[in-house]
């Protein structure tokens, strides 16, 4: 069975997605119902909801939405990582009433739409310390050309549980695999951080894209940080963009070929429950 550690629901009647605007493909609904329908019949069997950059205001209105829809008949979701503001006075405040919720899991903030020192700044640094003493999670969304200012974060915050998303966002379209692959290997020497396996058909040609383009990326990923230290993501519904959840469940088991059981029960769904104390 799966754990999908990286779900993204969107409902533009319930909340605002200021970025859709600039994505017209992803500009739409994506539902729990859509994507339940095909994860049950993947194998997929618990789900974590992964925030979506929604305004700043919608951000508590998010986890609640997210939260009721795990309360009916059969969800499969078990709880949420949720979007959170480091850089804000008020985070400290924020992590107090999430601390009172089971429900959340962990915490994002998406770093590569922010300028780069928004992660160098005093109360940023400071307010993801504070993470070390709760037992929450955040992921890292950085891009490649920004690898130094997460191994700074990694290094500030040795107590914290990082997650970096998308096996670090390669650009595999633009053959960038030489700039990533030392970024990969450098962060990966921090005990600290996981990685996830997850969103890397996105950064391909979404039309003409093939298991040997992608190969690569996950290998030296797996490399760097072993079977014990990486997760599975659907990256849903991005992934439709390159295919679709079927195809990235199919590709990951092709990228699997050859590997045993135990180091696929690893990532696709003991290393979560490990991380997070999943069912």
């Amino acid at each position: 069975m799966i754990i999908d550690t990286h779900l993204h629901l969107i409902y533009r009647d319930r909340l605002s997605y200021p970025w859709l605007k600039d994505v017209p493909a992803l500009d739409a609904d994506f539902t729990w119902q859509t994507y339940a329908r095909e994860a049950k019949r993947l194998g997929i069997s618990s789900v974590l909801h992964m925030e979506v950059d929604v305004a700043p205001e919608d951000i508590p209105g998010e986890t609640a939405m997210v939260q009721e829809l795990s309360q009916a008949p059969h969800s499969l979701i078990q709880g949420v990582i949720a979007s959170c503001r480091p850089e804000d006075p008020g985070f400290a405040a924020y992590l107090d009433a999430q601390l009172a919720n089971p429900f959340v899991k962990g915490f994002r903030r998406v770093l590569h739409v922010v300028p780069d020192d928004v992660s160098e700044g005093a109360l940023f640094r400071e307010n993801v310390k504070r993470l070390g003493a709760t037992g929450l999670t955040f992921d890292l969304c950085m891009l490649p050309h920004q690898i130094d200012k997460a191994k700074a974060l990694v290094d500030l915050a040795p107590d914290v549980t990082f997650i970096l998303d998308h096996c670090g966002v390669p650009d595999i379209k633009g053959h960038g695999y030489d700039i990533w692959k030392t970024g990969i290997t450098d962060i990966a020497k921090r005990d600290n951080v996981r990685v996830k396996i997850s969103g890397i058909p996105a950064y391909g040609d979404l039309e003409s894209w093939t298991l040997e383009d992608l190969k690569p990326y996950f290998d030296h990923t797996i490399g760097a940080f072993g079977f014990g230290r990486a997760i599975w993501g659907s990256d849903w519904p991005v992934c439709t963009l390159g295919g679709g959840l079927s195809t990235w469940v199919a590709t990951t088991q092709a990228l699997l070929h050859g590997c045993t059981r135990e180091e696929k029960d690893k990532l696709f769904s003991g290393n979560a429950r490990g991380i997070w104390n999943l069912g």
